[in-house]
């Protein structure tokens, strides 16, 4: 291998040394040295276009060949993130630097000019190819489907992606002064403290996505709440300082990463994937509006089939407590039937006949404090169906009907007037 290269070299230098005679017996003298750097640059530029050419055309078929017998996950990682064509360059520009001293070896300066334009080129393209190679390692947990440590996985990553660029810009600035990495690190020891300050989103960053990942409290596609920013929708996106949202209404909100694990996270994943749903509304009724069920109310009530059980037994049960009562006839003494109570029953009875209603979760018709505005009767129960549209659908149907039946127990639901100036 070394003689062929060798080899190679001579003939590259016969080459040059062809062009440089020709050139010198054929321009003018005030144009020789312009047009011989100027040829052999060209020469040097071909070089590499043919050898990235080849490189690209051996590195494909290595690769087709492996994977002809391997049809695996990491091949096609290396292949979608296109880790073969910058390996292919990285290849072709490594053979050219070498090639430079065959090519301006007549030409001093010059060469040690492109030595440092393709030192800095390498640096670049290495540069590329490391990011890539990060990238692939990115993607083949994608392809796998492991969504829960991709998150830990990119922090990685993108963090070492970080470092990488870090130290090829360090070698590209020893490269064009001539310094020693050494050298450079021993004047950024002094700056730390800045060093640590500028990257702090990052470090936050990275602990971050690692601590998501061993807890798997979230992951891109959960659906989640940040009641810090009223932000509600879909994880997109978690890189190493940013996490991507989008929204329900179509739009994109971006939070830094670390508010994961800082700020409180409301993740509904968990209840989309169990199809349920929580409900959680109240009524506010006016207090005025409450009364003890007379016989003429109570004969509008009995005929509704989801009251008509439990008020023919309340009946009896009534009367049965208020036999020897003094005054049983005035209807404050002893038990009695209220109009917001057999409301209440309704309600509960109600839910628990809905198909659309989880009934093996809570079930709960509660009066909450009373207010200026009036008494809340809450609903607390679970839908079956978590996804919006289902959802609100179904909390819609439940008080459109509940609002217009209050008509019929005689109260008065309470509701905000907007005042005119």
């Amino acid at each position: 291998m070394n003689d062929e290269f060798k080899e190679t070299k001579g003939f590259l230098q016969n080459i040059s040394d062809g062009l440089h005679v020709f050139i010198r017996d054929t321009m003018p003298d005030g144009m020789i040295l312009v047009t011989q750097i100027l040829a052999k640059t060209i020469l040097l530029l071909a070089l590499l276009f043919v050898l990235n050419f080849v490189f690209k055309i051996v590195v494909h078929f290595v690769f087709k060949l492996i994977k002809k017998y391997s049809q695996n996950l990491v091949l096609r990682a290396i292949y979608e993130s296109k880790v073969l064509n910058m390996m292919s360059i990285f290849l072709a520009v490594g053979v050219a630097a070498k090639m430079v001293s065959s090519v301006f070896y007549r030409h001093p300066k010059s060469h040690v000019f492109f030595d440092t334009i393709f030192g800095l080129i390498l640096v670049l393209v290495f540069a590329f190819l490391y990011v890539r190679t990060l990238k692939a390692v990115e993607r083949y947990f994608f392809l796998k489907g492991d969504y829960a440590r991709i998150t830990g996985i990119r922090a990685v990553t993108q963090t070492l992606k970080i470092i990488g660029i870090v130290l090829c810009i360090f070698i590209g600035v020893s490269i064009i002064f001539q310094v020693t990495l050494e050298n450079i690190f021993k004047s950024l020891g002094a700056m730390t403290a800045l060093i640590l300050l500028i990257f702090r989103d990052t470090v936050l960053g990275f602990i971050t996505g690692l601590h998501v990942s061993a807890s798997k409290s979230v992951k891109v596609g959960d659906w989640i709440g940040i009641p810090k920013y009223d932000i509600e929708g879909n994880i997109e996106d978690i890189n190493l300082l940013t996490t991507k949202i989008r929204n329900f209404d179509k739009t994109v909100s971006t939070v830094p990463t670390y508010d994961l694990l800082s700020t409180e996270i409301r993740n509904n994943q968990v209840m989309a994937e169990g199809n349920r749903r929580r409900i959680k509304r109240a009524i506010v009724f006016n207090i005025n509006s409450f009364k003890f069920v007379d016989e003429a109310l109570y004969q509008k009530l009995e005929s509704i089939n989801l009251l008509s059980d439990y008020l023919e037994s309340k009946k009896a049960e009534i009367n049965e407590m208020r036999m020897g009562i003094p005054y049983a006839d005035n209807i404050i003494n002893g038990p009695q039937l209220t109009n917001i109570g057999v409301f209440r029953r309704y309600v509960l009875n109600y839910l628990n006949q809905s198909p659309n209603i989880d009934r093996k979760e809570v079930v709960l018709v509660r009066q909450l404090d009373i207010t200026p505005q009036g008494m809340p009767l809450e609903i607390y129960c679970f839908a079956n169906k978590a996804t919006m549209k289902d959802f609100e659908e179904i909390q819609a149907d439940i008080f459109d009907h509940l609002l217009a039946s209050t008509k019929i127990f005689d109260l008065e639901v309470m509701q905000t007037i907007g005042l005119k100036n």
